[in-house]
């Protein structure tokens, strides 16, 4: 079901930005009971994401309710949000882009989390590595070539997930999961202030840690590091919170962090 700029259809336009040059934004929901889980946290993202692509999107208030709208009819699902820059000419200038285009969808949740969850996952080293571009860095930009390929490799694995790293080496995030570790007391996450997606959940999770026992860092580090973890666990808005059982050839048996996040995500 899609509902684009107000309308109930599957059709965009072919001029339209998102389809000429991937110009605009997206945010992904998890929808439970009716109810957008965390809809302040992605209105926020796509506020963000909006002012640093320069896209002039001012229907916030309708946004939200058609947000609230679509998720009314349904138990579990996954909510998406696309804002465009709009329809515009042939070429790269944006001067003429004055009605950026909204769209909605919703999905089916996927059936295998729960499982995920229940049993943890493993993790993989995709070949792919992240371009460093501090400008877009955080935000979930339309651009996503980078996971269609890290996805592809991932694939041909046998692992859940994929550990992706910079283009200089440094460990940042998952294929469409944030990541954080733990070391006895403190808490790690990749700095992603040149790569990487600031994902709702991985904000939600440091301000959980902040304001508790745990020490919460992020770092940049080599992906060795992983080495000497107690724990690892991945996250995003829809999963919301996964434990690893092995990165790479390191395994890990805690669900320390796991545990007490867990509840606190969902």
């Amino acid at each position: 079901m899609y509902l684009i700029n107000g309308e109930l259809t599957a059709h965009l336009p072919a001029n339209d930005r998102a389809v000429q040059f991937g110009d605009g934004c997206f945010t992904t929901a998890r929808v439970v009971n009716g109810k957008v889980r965390f809809l302040e946290q992605h209105i926020d993202r796509l506020k963000h994401a909006c002012e640093k692509l320069l896209i002039p999107f001012v229907e916030w208030s309708l946004l939200e309710t058609e947000m609230q709208q679509m998720a009314a009819a349904e138990q579990l699902a996954v909510l998406k949000v696309v804002i465009t820059r709009g329809q515009g000419g042939r070429g790269y200038s944006a001067a003429n882009c004055l009605h950026p285009a909204r769209l909605l969808s919703v999905s089916a949740y996927p059936g295998f989390y729960p499982q995920w969850r229940e049993q943890g996952i493993s993790l993989a080293l995709s070949p792919i590595q992240l371009g460093i571009n501090p400008h877009l860095a955080g935000i979930k930009h339309l651009n996503r070539l980078e996971q269609v390929l890290i996805r592809t490799h991932l694939e041909q694995t046998s692992a859940q997930e994929a550990l992706v790293l910079d283009s200089d080496g440094w460990l940042t995030e998952c294929c469409a999961a944030n990541l954080f570790w733990r070391k006895g007391s403190q808490v790690f996450t990749p700095n992603i202030d040149k790569s990487g997606v600031n994902g709702t959940m991985r904000q939600h999770i440091i301000a959980c840690l902040a304001g508790s026992s745990w020490q919460i860092t992020e770092v940049r580090e080599k992906l060795d590091t992983l080495a000497q973890a107690d724990e690892v666990l991945i996250c995003n808005a829809l999963m919301p919170v996964i434990p690893v059982n092995q990165a790479q050839s390191w395994r890990f048996e805690s669900r320390e962090l796991y545990q007490f996040l867990a509840p606190l995500c969902e």
